[in-house]
């Protein structure tokens, strides 16, 4: 409910600020894609690959799912049907929750963080962030930790530029450098 309530308030204040004549003109976040990278870990030790998956799975709420090599590539090493990474998508309510805590949890535990650029941007008003360690998730214990791996987190929104996009995850309080 009080969701519902939240979306409602942000898309009235979308529409008015930013200027928009129809209601589904509005932008809103369509999914959120988090990936990790597993080609040198998958050489190394099959098990890790595993244990990504497990992290994920833990941090996202929902199974992810390993990516496989589609051809062979002598020069990195790369066989037709190795795994090369782990991702999963989420969508709907599983997509607020995930943001809510990226948000409000994990990025104040981000060492040294001082917030995203306005440059993280696509040109579509989606936006990229690079996590370099997966332990600021509080859903990972770091007993059980074996191998420490970033992550990739794409927002897709449905805004036509940057400053849709830009506007859409401010009124998230989502955390950008502000210019002195």
């Amino acid at each position: 409910m009080l969701q519902n309530i939240t979306q409602a308030q942000i898309k009235a204040e979308l529409l008015s600020e930013l200027g928009l004549s129809n209601p589904h003109q509005v932008p809103k976040i369509e999914k959120i894609i988090v990936g990790a990278g597993v080609g040198t870990l998958a050489q190394k030790d099959k098990k890790l690959v595993k244990e990504v998956q497990d992290n994920l799975t833990l941090i996202a709420g929902q199974k992810a799912v390993v990516n496989k090599a589609r051809k062979s590539i002598s020069n990195f090493k790369l066989r037709e049907g190795m795994p090369v990474g782990v991702a999963v998508t989420l969508r709907g309510q599983r997509a607020n929750d995930f943001l809510n805590n990226l948000i409000n949890v994990v990025f104040p535990r981000v060492r040294d963080f001082r917030g995203f650029s306005k440059k993280s941007f696509d040109g579509r008003g989606n936006i990229s962030i690079g996590i370099k360690e997966h332990l600021v998730f509080p859903e990972i214990n770091p007993d059980d930790l074996v191998e420490i791996h970033g992550l990739q987190i794409v927002i897709q929104t449905s805004a036509q530029n940057d400053e849709q996009g830009y506007a859409l995850l401010k009124k998230y309080n989502f955390p950008f450098k502000e210019k002195n």
